[in-house]
């Protein structure tokens, strides 16, 4: 199990985290939202939670809740800059397909059920 932060975003987290001190690393996963099934959240965890798996790299911790997890297992995480637009985006094996806008994903789990 794993989540990986590419350079940019392991740089790009660095610089949240030296905003928010009292912040325990990034929270990463995902919830039910947009028109393909799941959206992802990522934001400063500020508490551990029972049922997180943590994952650090160089020094920053990853907070992964336990419904999450299956979901997003093995995503590689990067920050672009395109001209004035910035954002994460998401490298996950698990997406089976996206919607037409890039906000949400199912997986195989998905179309099964």
């Amino acid at each position: 199990m794993s989540i990986l932060l590419a350079p940019a975003a392991l740089q790009r987290v660095r610089g949240y985290l030296a905003e928010a001190p009292a912040a325990l690393g990034l929270r990463f996963g995902v919830k039910r939202t947009g028109c393909s099934g799941w959206g992802y959240l990522a934001d400063l965890a500020r508490e551990q939670r029972p049922d997180d798996t943590v994952f650090e790299q160089d020094g920053v911790r990853i907070f992964v809740d336990a419904d999450s997890l299956a979901l997003v297992d093995g995503t590689r995480i990067d920050f672009l800059k395109n001209g004035l637009n910035e954002q994460f985006v998401f490298a996950n094996p698990n997406v089976a397909a996206e919607c037409g806008c890039g906000e949400s994903f199912t997986t195989d789990a998905d179309r099964a059920a």
